[in-house]
């Protein structure tokens, strides 16, 4: 049949291929099975003229008569000790003379054949999908990692009797660092022979229609063999009439490297996303135009801003084509979080999702995780870039700068899009590897460049590539080293040489222990902040409804008093006389022992925390701040009641939207519950305050949901309130001992009230209760 009367239904390769002359007789191999007619058509889209025989239909010695181009050995049901006909034979005879590929039991008959056993894997799968874990050799070279293959089979050839000739191609992770599994695919040795365990032929395996174009395009009858062969059609110039990318980035010899393959993907990728409706090119910039991307910092001034001796450029990357599955189970945002905390300037996320295992959603979590942190990294979109379209892209997800690789695009792309990421606000990292790409970058006016000390067409690292090419560029220029450091050793040359930051990537998603490795890395000693310390506990004196009581909490040690301003409340206080208590406290001075708590530290450049930085606001040093409590009503009231009675803080007690805080022109407390949505979102309200209730109710809260939350992010910070009184304030925060010091204050109200009414000397208790845990 003539592969223009064949269509692709599949997703994948939608167009036929054109005649193959080096496939133009591959017999196949019918082990009874559904499958061999698709394992057919395929083959006959990617070019090559198809004869098939059933299994029982032909002796070898026909087959030999044949003079077959390729053989191709189909699935099969069965076993292939018994089921498979001439298939083994016909392995064994062709083996080392042309091509062979065998198909699930195909592969189990190469195994048979070369001396392993075959048997039962202890999972029976029928169309089911796994992802694919490879060598990127073989049918396998040039394709992602993790693809989808769909597999029918209950047994497979095993490692204990994997014959020395062959070694195992591919397989299916195992474990959270994707340790080798089932066996796959196989691969002899020195004979151009291949097996594949799944069904690269099914509609469900991705990149099945690559495989055998691979294997159709292999020559002779060893590896050896078809080298000689690859090597003369590429100096001929054969390869590139058959399809191969022809771009700058070309290897040695036309060969297509690494760069190519991922190129020419994501090329597909981005042009097949841009014509989705709401992802279209005009869709962005209409939400560009609207405001919608979040606010950036400048690229540059962030580089030279840090307390580590270089500059850390931090890395997502759980994959890549040299290494493979590096950290496949990272969550990106919380690994960001890592990395802010440990000092880095610059957290680079990368977006790639075949080869690296990352995508522009990785970069849109990672830029949330970052709100409200004090002196927040930037963040960088690493990806092959190429078009406008993934700039853009990269803004409205949050990214601060993008990178832009010399070596793969030519003067004028280069010089637009470096021209349009800075109209959108982002100076590019320019990324070189050689001297004539430096000389490049620095005729651009880049004003950050990144030297690759990893070179895209090899893959080989050389660390001192930054080093010899520093006297290239200004002194104003910032030059940052890339790739391949992994220990100290690898930076101590760059600080004497001016280098100004390092880009490390694979160690760090190694490291168990982040915030030491960089210390390590970098010969810094800053401190890190740590839930376990505890700093003396803040008190709020809430309900105050007298300026006597709130002056003899004040005189007491209190750090904030709380005044109810909802009407229908029992503790309301009405507007007069909310006033002569706000006048108290602003003019009334805490004792001397109270006073200075917020002396400022020194100012590392280091990130942090949202909630541990926020929490200084609610320290005064020589008096106490004024609460307004509110409940559900509206923000305009809220407004003119914080000018009205010059109140220091805001406390919102009911279900008033998160927005609000950022409306509020001074600090706000929120109240929830343990299990409320929200508690822990970054950029709002500046503590949440824990509650069993509406508050002054005296309910007590569940300390192991206290706990749990607390453990669960560390950065959090809170005020404890509900159901505390002197007589157990000390013994509640004692309960929490591991995560006390992420219990900023105590919160009172009920606690100190005799007969509805505030208690002086219960207040004085309180306060002196809750001040003496250490």
């Amino acid at each position: 049949m003539p592969s223009s009367d064949l269509i692709d239904h599949s997703p994948y390769h939608p167009s036929p291929s054109v005649k193959l002359p080096s496939a133009s007789n591959l017999i196949l191999i019918d082990n009874y099975d559904s499958f061999t007619w698709n394992v057919y058509q395929y083959l006959v889209l990617e070019g090559a003229t198809v004869t098939v025989y059933r299994n029982d239909e032909i002796l070898l010695e026909r087959l030999i008569e044949q003079k077959p181009t390729q053989l191709v050995v189909s699935p099969g049901p069965g076993h292939p000790d018994s089921d498979a006909g001439i298939s083994c034979e016909a392995i064994s005879h062709f083996s080392g003379k042309i091509p062979v590929l065998g198909v699930c039991m195909g592969e189990q008959c190469i195994f048979k054949v070369f001396g392993g056993r075959v048997d039962v894997t202890g999972e029976v799968l029928h169309g089911k999908t796994s992802p694919l874990r490879h060598d990127d050799k073989g049918v396998y070279e040039g394709l992602p990692q993790d693809l989808p293959v769909t597999r029918y089979h209950s047994l497979a050839g095993t490692y204990a009797t994997l014959p020395d000739c062959l070694e195992v191609s591919s397989w299916i992770a195992s474990g959270p660092d994707g340790d080798k599994g089932i066996i796959m695919g196989v691969r002899h040795k020195t004979f151009l022979v291949e097996g594949v365990q799944f069904h690269p032929e099914s509609i469900l395996t991705a990149e099945g229609r690559s495989m055998l174009k691979n294997f159709l395009r292999m020559h002779g009858g060893t590896w050896a063999e078809n080298a000689a062969v690859q090597r003369q059609m590429s100096n001929s110039g054969v390869l590139s009439k058959e399809g191969k990318a022809s771009t700058k980035m070309n290897g040695v010899g036309g060969k297509e490297s690494i760069l190519d393959k991922i190129y020419r993907r994501r090329r597909q990728a981005v042009e097949a996303q841009k014509e989705i409706p709401s992802q279209r090119f005009s869709d962005l910039q209409e939400l560009y135009d609207l405001g919608l991307s979040p606010p950036q910092i400048s690229f540059p001034d962030r580089l030279r801003f840090s307390p580590h001796s270089l500059s850390l450029m931090a890395e997502i990357k759980r994959a890549s084509p040299s290494k493979g599955p590096i950290a496949m189970h990272i969550c990106a945002p919380a690994q960001a979080r890592k990395y802010a905390m440990a000092g880095a300037s610059v957290i680079s996320v990368l977006t790639e999702p075949e080869w690296f295992k990352g995508s522009i959603d990785d970069l849109r979590a990672v830029r949330q995780s970052l709100e409200g942190l004090k002196y927040r990294p930037a963040v960088l979109r690493k990806e092959f870039i190429f078009d406008e379209y993934q700039i853009l892209e990269a803004r409205l997800a949050g990214a601060d700068t993008v990178l832009l690789i010399v070596k793969m695009l030519d003067g004028p792309t280069l010089e637009r899009l470096y021209a349009y990421s800075q109209t959108l606000g982002m100076e590019p990292l320019v990324e070189v590897n050689n001297t004539e790409e430096m000389e490049i970058a620095a005729k651009l006016g880049a004003k950050v460049i990144g030297v690759n000390n990893r070179n895209l067409t090899s893959f080989e690292v050389d660390l001192s590539t930054t080093s010899r090419l520093m006297d290239k560029v200004s002194p104003s220029t910032i030059v940052c080293a890339l790739s391949g450091i992994s220990g100290p050793e690898d930076v101590r040359a760059y600080k004497s040489h001016g280098v100004r930051g390092v880009l490390v990537g694979e160690a760090l998603m190694r490291s168990s222990n982040v915030n030491m490795f960089v210390s390590n890395l970098l010969g810094s000693s800053i401190e890190h902040s740590d839930s376990t310390v505890q700093s003396e506990i803040l008190v709020k004196i809430c309900g105050t409804r007298t300026p006597e009581a709130a002056r003899v909490a004040i005189e007491a040690g209190a750090d904030m008093v709380g005044i109810i301003l909802v009407e229908g409340r029992s503790r309301y206080v009405k507007p007069e006389v909310a006033a002569t208590i706000s006048e108290v406290v602003h003019q009334t001075r805490r004792p001397h022992k109270f006073q200075g708590l917020e002396a400022p530290q020194g100012d590392s450049f280091k990130a942090v925390e949202n909630f541990v930085h926020t929490a200084g606001y609610f320290r005064h040093p020589s008096r106490a701040l004024v609460v307004g409590v509110f409940q559900n009503q509206p923000l305009d009231h809220i407004l003119a009641q914080q000018r009205l009675l010059n109140l220091d803080i805001i406390q919102l007690h009911g279900s008033e939207p998160l927005e609000w805080a950022a409306l509020i022109p001074v600090p706000v407390v929120r109240r929830f519950a343990t299990t409320d949505a929200g508690v822990s979102t970054r950029g709002y309200h500046s503590l949440p305050l824990l509650d069993s209730a509406a508050g002054g109710t005296g309910k007590s809260l569940d300390m192991e949901s206290v706990r749990k939350l607390l453990e669960q992010d560390t950065g959090l910070r809170v005020i404890l309130a509900g159901g505390l009184h002197p007589g157990n304030v000390a013994d509640i925060l004692n309960e929490l001992r591991g995560v006390r010091g992420q219990v900023v204050a105590v919160d009172v109200s009920s606690g100190v009230e005799h007969k509805g009414s505030q208690n002086h000397e219960k207040i004085q208790g309180f306060i002196q209760a809750a001040k003496g845990i250490s």
